[in-house]
C-alpha cells in the first residue's frame, strides 16, 4: 500500500484572510494577533490579496498601498455584513472565495449596494428610536433606566444589532432593540451592553426567574441575540430593567474618554498621522491612541445629514486642521459653536487623491 505525498499548502497566502476575520469579527489583539494581522496587511499592501478582498478594498474606496486594520472593521466588513443583514449572506462568502478579478468586483459593488440600503434604512430607524426616547422624556431625566428596550413593528430585524450598538452609545446603558421576526406574534431582540454588565448573564437571570418569558436567547458580554412573544414584551422590558440594575450596583456609569494626551499644532501633521496607521495594529484589547485639545471653530457644516465637518486651530495657532464628528448629538445645534473640546484620533483623509491630515473625533464638548 502506498501512499500519496501531498504538497503541504502554503498557508501564508490565507493571511489575508485570517487578518480581515480577526479585525472584523472583533478578535483581542493580543501578540500573535497582531503579527498575524500585520502580516496579512502586508500581503495586501504588496498586491497578494485575493480578488474578493481587493474588489471590496476597491469599492469601499480604500487604497491596498496604504491599507490600515482599521478599514477592515469599517469599511471591509460592514459590506460583508450587509449581505446577511439585507439579503443573503452568500453573496459575501462568494465574493471573498472568488478568483476572477471581474466577477469579485461585480458582487463587491453589489454588496456595496446593499450596504447603502442597510445605512438609509439604520438612519431611518435611528431617528426612530431617538425620538421615541425623547417622547418619553428619557433624555430629561437626572438618571437614565439601567436597561432600555426598544421596539418597532416597522424595523428591519437585519438591523436592529447595529440600532442597539449607535443607542447605547449615546445613552451609555445597555440597550436591546426589537424587530418582528417574521414568525406570527414573535419579535426577535439584539441586545448591545456597557463595560461591566454581562449581557448574556443578565438574560439569563430573567430566564431564571421567569420561566417561559424568554423563548430562546444566547450571546456573550457585550452582546446578545433573543426572541420572545410580542405579548410578553411589555414584561420582559420591566424584568431587563430590574435585572441590569441589580448587575449595575455600584459600577460608575458616568462614559470616560482616556487620553493619550494633547498634541502640539506641530505634531498634527501627516507624517505622524503616516506613522500611527503604518506601525499600530490597533483593535480589540489594543486600542489606537487617542489625543484631547482645546480648538477654535473656523468653519462648521453638515455632511452626509447626520455627521459634522470641522476646521479647527489651535488657539493661538496658525494652521487650521479638518476633523470629523461621526453622529453627534444634535448636530445643528454645533453649528454656531466657537470653541470646543475635542477628543479624537489622528487619521490621514484621503480625497480624489490628496491626502490630508484628519481629526476624527471620538468626544465633543462645548466650550464657553
Amino acid at each position: 500500500m502506498s501512499l500519496k505525498r501531498i504538497a503541504e499548502p502554503n498557508l501564508a497566502q490565507l493571511l489575508d484572510y485570517v487578518a480581515l476575520g480577526t479585525v472584523a469579527d472583533v478578535v483581542p489583539l493580543d501578540a500573535v494577533n497582531r503579527i498575524l494581522v500585520y502580516q496579512g496587511l502586508l500581503r495586501i499592501r504588496m498586491g497578494l490579496a485575493h480578488a474578493g478582498i481587493n474588489a471590496l478594498i476597491e469599492v469601499s474606496g480604500r487604497s491596498t498601498k496604504n491599507l490600515a486594520a482599521a478599514d477592515f472593521g469599517f469599511a471591509i466588513a460592514p459590506r460583508l455584513n450587509a449581505a446577511g443583514r439585507m439579503d443573503d449572506m452568500s453573496l459575501g462568502i462568494a465574493c471573498l472565495l472568488c478568483d476572477d478579478a471581474a466577477q469579485a468586483k461585480a458582487m463587491a459593488l453589489q454588496l456595496d449596494q446593499l450596504n447603502n440600503d442597510r445605512r438609509e434604512v439604520e438612519s431611518q430607524m435611528r431617528l426612530e428610536a431617538m425620538a421615541l426616547i425623547s417622547e418619553i422624556g428619557l433624555l430629561e431625566k437626572p438618571h437614565l433606566p439601567s436597561g432600555l428596550c426598544l421596539f418597532n413593528a416597522n424595523w428591519h430585524q437585519g438591523v436592529i444589532g447595529i440600532l442597539a450598538s449607535r443607542i447605547k452609545d449615546r445613552l451609555h446603558r445597555p440597550v436591546i432593540a426589537f424587530a418582528p421576526s417574521g414568525q406570527a406574534d414573535e419579535i426577535k431582540g439584539s441586545a448591545r451592553s456597557v463595560t461591566g454588565v454581562h449581557i448574556r448573564d443578565a438574560l439569563s437571570d430573567i430566564a431564571a426567574l421567569h420561566p417561559g418569558l424568554l423563548e430562546r436567547f444566547g450571546g456573550h458580554a457585550m452582546a446578545a441575540g433573543l426572541t420572545l412573544k410580542l405579548r410578553d414584551y411589555p414584561a420582559f422590558a420591566l424584568a431587563f430593567e430590574e435585572a441590569v440594575s441589580q448587575r449595575m450596583a455600584g459600577l460608575d456609569w458616568e462614559q470616560k474618554v482616556y487620553s493619550d494626551g494633547e498634541l502640539s499644532e506641530q505634531d498634527l501633521t501627516l507624517e505622524l498621522a503616516d506613522s500611527l496607521q503604518a506601525v499600530g495594529i490597533w483593535g480589540q484589547g489594543f486600542p489606537e491612541p487617542v489625543f484631547h485639545g482645546v480648538f477654535e471653530v473656523l468653519q462648521a457644516r453638515i455632511v452626509g445629514q447626520q455627521h459634522l465637518k470641522l476646521v479647527l486651530r489651535q488657539p493661538g495657532g496658525k494652521q487650521p486642521v479638518d476633523a470629523i464628528v461621526f453622529y453627534p448629538e444634535q448636530v445643528e445645534s454645533w453649528l454656531g459653536v466657537r470653541q470646543v473640546l475635542v477628543a479624537y484620533k489622528l487619521e490621514v483623509n484621503e480625497y480624489k487623491g490628496v491626502r490630508s491630515v484628519q481629526l476624527v473625533a471620538v468626544y465633543l464638548e462645548k466650550q464657553a
